[in-house]
């Protein structure tokens, strides 16, 4: 109803810094720039035909991770399972993104600590946003900039180096079919009066979209269905009734008919959505909402973690039921592509999310295989109402504790 009007996002002075004025997709302004580069972004990285060409990238990556996961099954070992799914989102974004750049000379490390420092910052609470007078004061300026801008140039060095590095190495004809969104970026540079800024600021926007999204809603489903046996043995018995024996990897044919997997995956989607907080609003014009007047200028902020506990619009609101989104449940036809307003994982209206398409791939292509390959256990002294769901609070959410499994190979 008010989508045009609460299309934009207020600036933010850590935003600022590290996405060189507001460049970044999610934060940025209403606006032509944000049009072309949401456009951009869309079509040359996160449609769902460029999400489709991944499947190779996708099912190389899936198959480093069961071949080590496969090694501690030989010897009963324990896994850290929070480790490695942030591992493979790492390096899928990477793949995507920059090629095999980034998993060469130790860059992945810095490129997780990166990710980790800017998630914190951006999530953190800023004064200057709620109290302007600070900001007049200088008071924020002295501190959390001055580590906004640190981090800032870290990523700029990095970038800087991804950057020249392909445009050395391009060829004079370029394909963008082939080419990963390093390689078409500069190739488009004119046709959408890009700067440098601009491009790592999209670089940065793709990057922290693709890893952080993926890998935490991976883990808090494997963490409820540890403990929930009964819904870990549905799903495998799904799974493993469609894929034919003796087959090593889930291929993206097979998933089509996987219709309990879909409805897991929404469960951590709605109880524990990766930002609880969804990017700040602002209204452009005055409008009323549930009766409230809000003035033009003022900050909305959308509580998706309230949203999808809600026990006027879910029945057991806190309780994990996928069988609410199957044929048969309350919430059939409920889904995540913001038309539903009890269910806003990934925002709604023209600010929704751009990496639906690309996240939910990763979710359930890693998923499916966990499930299929292994049956798992929980160490020795752990019991299932000890697995706690306790969250780490960032730009993104996380699970404060390493889930830690004992995997069984049934291959």
């Amino acid at each position: 109803m008010h989508d045009h009007i609460l299309a934009s996002r207020p600036r933010s002075a850590i935003s600022d810094i590290i996405m060189y004025g507001s460049s970044y997709i999610a934060f940025a302004p209403y606006g032509e720039y944000w049009r072309h580069a949401r456009k951009l972004v869309t079509t040359h990285m996160l449609s769902v035909k460029k999400v489709q060409s991944f499947r190779s990238d996708r099912m190389e990556e899936v198959s480093m991770a069961m071949a080590k996961i496969n090694e501690a099954a030989t010897t009963s070992g324990t896994v850290d399972t929070s480790e490695l799914l942030n591992s493979f989102s790492n390096d899928m974004a990477s793949r995507i993104v920059s090629g095999k750049f980034f998993l060469k000379d130790g860059r992945s490390k810095l490129f997780r600590e990166l990710i980790n420092d800017t998630s914190r910052l951006l999530g953190g609470f800023n004064l200057e946003e709620y109290f302007p007078a600070l900001g007049r004061a200088g008071v924020l300026k002295r501190a959390v900039c001055a580590k906004a801008e640190r981090v800032r140039n870290r990523w700029a060095d990095l970038l800087d180096k991804v950057i020249d590095d392909r445009v050395s190495k391009r060829k004079s004809a370029f394909d963008h079919k082939d080419g990963d969104f390093v390689d078409i970026l500069p190739s488009i540079q004119p046709e959408y009066d890009l700067t440098r800024e601009h491009m790592k600021a999209l670089l940065t926007d793709v990057f922290f979209g693709a890893t952080d999204t993926s890998a935490n809603v991976l883990e808090f489903t494997l963490a409820e269905l540890m403990r929930k046996p009964h819904f870990m043995g549905k799903l495998q018995d799904e799974v493993r009734s469609i894929i034919p024996g003796g087959q090593e990897i889930v291929s993206q044919s097979d998933m089509n008919n996987m219709v309990y997997l879909r409805a897991v995956i929404k469960k951590p989607l709605r109880l524990y959505p990766v930002a609880p907080l969804l990017a700040p609003h602002l209204a452009m014009a005055d409008c009323t909402i549930h009766g409230y007047m809000v003035p033009a200028g003022t900050r909305v902020v959308i509580n998706a973690w309230a949203v999808g506990r809600d026990s006027s619009s879910w029945e057991g609101a806190e309780e994990f039921i996928p069988e609410r989104f199957t044929d048969k449940g309350t919430a059939t036809n409920v889904n995540f592509k913001g038309n539903d307003f009890q269910f806003l994982p990934f925002g709604p209206g023209r600010r929704i999310c751009p990496g639906i398409n690309l996240g939910i791939a990763n979710v359930e292509f890693m998923l499916a295989n966990l499930v299929n390959h292994f049956d798992w256990e929980l160490p020795v002294g752990v019991e299932r109402k000890n697995i706690y769901m306790t969250e780490v609070f960032g730009l993104t959410v996380r699970r404060k504790e390493k889930l830690l499994l004992i995997p069984k190979s049934r291959m």
